[in-house]
């Protein structure tokens, strides 16, 4: 169900803080985790957002699959309670009309990528897409930090190509194979990528998983735990356009094709 304060819900900057005493501090750069300082005095009960640094990348708009790492914590005691930094997968927000709370919605949209966003706000009304309330009332003050990585249509895809299809020949026992050499930045180890792609099992060469069914791109930090080992080694220093065939052997074998859409680098 969505939730609806846009009467309620003010909207502040960093040239104007809503109520003195009752602001918490932010820092570290855009794309580290951030260290946030909760003040003694109590938040109020009126959703806040406050831009903390505003990006140069293309702006969000309605419609889109924002992709974004939050940390999102207590007020009461400045307890830890979920941040994408700790398992490096950022989280994916669809902005189709359904279960996205207005706090996200006015924290996430019209916003350019590379923005760092502050919401302060009652938990009943921050609660976003498949973040848990387990243990939590809804009166409860949550701290969120957005580092805003991108803004991109559902049915983002490499230019001029059409979608990615399984060759006939991929088996689970071969390297990974380059379709499409694109003409963008080379993936750096470790960095965080914007891919679409469609995934079938072994021997059936059934689509079983496919972005494009399931609302959009979405970003994997190309690390041990964060991503599949096997995108891990196949897109690491593939060129940012590139379409990857990407066998993945084991128990269960799985055959991937991968269009990588974007590389997001910190700022």
């Amino acid at each position: 169900m969505r939730l609806f304060w846009p009467a309620l819900l003010m909207l502040a900057t960093t040239c104007g803080v809503a109520e003195e005493g009752t602001q918490p501090v932010v820092t570290g750069r855009f794309g580290s985790k951030p260290n946030v300082s909760i003040p003694l005095g109590q938040p109020g009960r009126t959703p806040r957002i406050t831009v903390l640094s505003t990006g140069s990348g293309r702006r969000t708009v309605p419609g889109d699959v924002v992709l974004a790492d939050v940390d999102i914590r207590r007020w009461s005691g400045n307890r830890p309670y979920l941040s994408t930094w700790d398992g490096n997968q950022p989280t994916t927000v669809v902005f189709d009309g359904r279960q996205v709370s207005e706090t996200w919605r006015q924290a996430l949209i019209g916003r350019p990528a590379g923005s760092r966003v502050m919401l302060v706000s009652p938990a009943g009304e921050a609660r976003g897409p498949n973040v848990p309330l387990g243990g939590l009332s809804p009166a409860d003050t949550l701290v969120l930090v957005f580092d805003i990585l991108g803004g991109y249509p559902p049915d983002a895809r490499l230019v001029g190509r059409a979608l990615p299809v399984v060759p006939a020949d991929l088996t689970p026992s071969e390297p990974a194979r380059t379709l499409i050499d694109g003409s963008g930045p080379r993936v750096e180890p470790g960095a965080k990528v914007v891919v679409q792609y469609v995934a079938a099992s072994w021997p059936s060469r059934t689509v079983v998983d496919s972005s494009y069914r399931r609302g959009g791109p979405s970003a994997y930090t190309l690390e041990a735990g964060a991503a599949p080992m096997s995108w891990v080694k196949a897109l690491t220093g593939q060129h940012v356009g590139s379409r990857v065939a990407v066998p993945s052997p084991g128990e269960l074998p799985m055959l991937y094709v991968i269009d990588i859409l974007d590389m997001i680098t910190a700022a």
